[in-house]
């Protein structure tokens, strides 16, 4: 990598700036998920309000169900003894509060009826599906923390917490994710006219995929941004991005970090391609019976 060819923001970006990356590429953002396979995930948690609501009508359903359940009662156990009517309505209480909750979830793989109408589904913090545990131990919890206390301890520690985890969560070791995301578009990306030259002999490949995708990302939402964020957040990833590539085109940071995410799509189109091309040239070895040996 030349040192002697620096890239130049709009906000004048020094050379010896570009020597190492920035604090934000060291540790992993709230949204990214590393799995026990080390394959990182962009996950969005439900927000505050979201969970609000859900939790809102899975009450609302709760309660409904176990007044049916009352009204029942009363209609059909005009004959029973006292102390046996207050043991069903304990009963009661106990499967609106418990049992549905925790067979609902289990059902549905961390779904309910709020958690359908927002779009959300309990998870573990590794990003795999919940058990019995997880859904026991919310539902226990949700008692405390929701009925008993009308909702108050459960929406004071999702003020408190990064991903609106309620207490249960805590305790269960779970998070409410988000599914119901938009589509993504397609990235359109075109090589400026200025980088041409430059891509001929441009290295891209030791740039780490963390922040390729922090690149194009930063690429696809540029021109909703203010002008002050955009050179800001172009500058700082083109410092971090600038240790990775060789040589350093004499361009603007925005500009220099088009061409990268350019480079960078070619670079792994092309691996693709390669890879299909070598597995169509292996696909009828791979079919094709040992030699000699029957075909029955």
């Amino acid at each position: 990598m030349t040192a002697s060819a620096p890239i130049l923001p709009s906000g004048g970006l020094p050379n010896a700036g570009l020597s190492s990356p920035g604090p934000r590429g060291a540790a992993p953002g709230e949204r990214e998920l590393i799995t026990g396979e080390a394959v990182t995930l962009d996950v969005k948690p439900a927000s505050y309000i979201l969970r609000a609501a859900g939790t809102m009508i899975d009450w609302l359903f709760s309660m409904l169900v176990m007044l049916g359940c009352v009204l029942l009662l009363v209609a059909t156990g005009g004959g029973l003894d006292q102390a046996l009517i207050r043991v069903l309505i304990v009963l009661i209480l106990v499967f609106g509060t418990v049992i549905l909750p925790t067979a609902m979830e289990l059902l549905t793989r961390g779904r309910s009826l709020g958690r359908l109408a927002v779009g959300a589904r309990i998870v573990r913090d590794d990003g795999g599906a919940t058990g019995f545990r997880h859904a026991f131990i919310r539902a226990l919890t949700g008692v405390l923390e929701i009925y008993l206390t009308f909702g108050g301890i459960a929406a004071l520690t999702g003020l408190l917490n990064s991903r609106s985890k309620r207490l249960g969560d805590l305790l269960a070791g779970t998070y409410s994710q988000l599914e119901r995301v938009p589509k993504p578009q397609p990235l359109a990306l075109y090589l400026p006219p200025q980088l041409s030259a430059w891509a001929v002999n441009a290295d891209v490949g030791r740039l780490p995929d963390r922040l390729s995708r922090r690149i194009a990302q930063f690429v696809r939402q540029a021109p909703q941004l203010t002008a002050a964020a955009r050179i800001g957040l172009s500058t700082e990833l083109a410092r971090e991005a600038a240790p990775y590539v060789s040589p350093l085109p004499p361009v603007d940071a925005e500009t220099f970090l088009v061409g990268v995410a350019v480079l960078r799509r070619r670079r792994d189109e092309a691996g693709l391609a390669l890879e299909a091309e070598r597995l169509q040239r292996l696909q009828p070895v791979l079919d094709a019976l040992p030699h000699s040996f029957p075909d029955r």
